[in-house]
């Protein structure tokens, strides 16, 4: 009769010398509490730290050979010969003290306001409609604008050169269609204020898609349940806007603003592609100034120059901004 005999486990060690090797050793003991908490403290470190140095990469790098370059005289000569000619602060001396940079610098801020005050009020109207329409409407409104935010900047500045063109422009053909006969041959781009006129329609039209959609998308964490009490309350429309939606919207719209600030005030492409800051310079922002003195006129240090001190009018801008916001956050606590 056989006996069932029980196979015993050698266990891990026999295990490891019945096929030839060592038997492990000890084990690692695992990190106490203490251990733990400086992997948990240095985490997001060390997930940031691939972000931070792409940055460096491609932020940080070209910013010090610009930082460089601004204190060198360098035109075509002394690239030819491969001559590095420094120059001290000559170049933000004669910049700071040109009459044609202070005047570029006001009229790109009051450009930027004029921009910025549109886009927000347009796009904030577009999204509340968004949120107002129904679903097929809405599907259809937002391809138009994703379409519109999609569009390459210089490819949509090619199709408004060819509406406001002078000969075969459409908008000159609408105008004359509906009797402003005088307008048939208006030439957009020959004077400053037409011309930023020309530029506002074209900035305007490609943000006001971001703010919109983006604002859409804040109206749908409104809880329901608010209107319903603003509605037992009596409360109308405007009455609901700015006691309930309002307040919920009021953090992104006061993000987004300052997004756009840096969008606007940096636009080069726009402004540069329809008449190249003319007729006269008289359209020259800070980025395209930068570029006509410094890639126009061979003046790469001039330029380099220009752009830091570009930068730092942008920083002052959106730190006066910033203090506007955290003032008023302060005011609501």
């Amino acid at each position: 009769m056989a006996v069932a005999t029980e196979r015993q486990d050698p266990g891990p060690a026999a295990a490891g010398v019945r096929r030839g090797g060592a038997p492990p050793g000890p084990r690692r003991p695992a990190p106490g509490p203490a251990g733990r908490a400086r992997l948990t403290g240095a985490a997001p470190y060390l997930l940031l730290l691939p972000a931070l140095a792409a940055t460096a990469l491609l932020l940080g790098w070209p910013l010090v050979k610009d930082g460089l370059l601004s204190f060198q005289n360098l035109n075509m000569r002394q690239l030819i010969q491969h001559l590095t000619e420094w120059n001290g602060v000559d170049n933000y001396r004669e910049t700071l003290t040109s009459e044609d940079f202070w005047r570029v610098t006001l009229r790109s801020v009051i450009f930027t306001a004029v921009n910025v005050v549109l886009i927000m009020l347009l796009g904030t109207l577009v999204g509340l409609l968004l949120a107002r329409l129904g679903s097929k409407m809405r599907l259809l409104l937002s391809v138009g604008l994703v379409l519109a935010w999609a569009m390459p900047t210089i490819a949509a500045t090619t199709v408004f050169q060819w509406l406001f063109a002078t000969r075969f422009g459409v908008v000159n053909w609408v105008l004359d269609a509906l009797g402003w006969h005088s307008m048939a041959h208006y030439n957009w781009t020959g004077g400053q204020f037409s011309t930023f006129f020309v530029i506002t329609v074209l900035i305007v039209w490609q943000s006001i898609p971001f703010v919109a959609i983006n604002l859409y998308a804040a109206t749908t964490t409104i809880p329901g349940e608010l209107y319903e009490a603003a509605a037992l309350d009596g409360a109308g429309g405007w009455k609901s806007f700015t006691s309930v939606t309002f307040p919920f919207l009021k953090p992104f719209l006061l993000a987004t603003t300052f997004l756009e600030v840096i969008w606007v005030f940096k636009a080069f492409a726009q402004v540069f592609a329809i008449n190249e800051g003319g007729p006269d310079r008289l359209t020259e922002t800070l980025p395209v100034y930068a570029f006509i003195e410094g890639v126009g006129n061979q003046h790469y240090g001039m330029g380099a120059a220009i752009s830091l001190l570009t930068i730092a009018v942008l920083l002052a801008l959106t730190s006066y901004y910033l203090r506007i916001v955290l003032r008023q956050e302060e005011d609501e606590l």
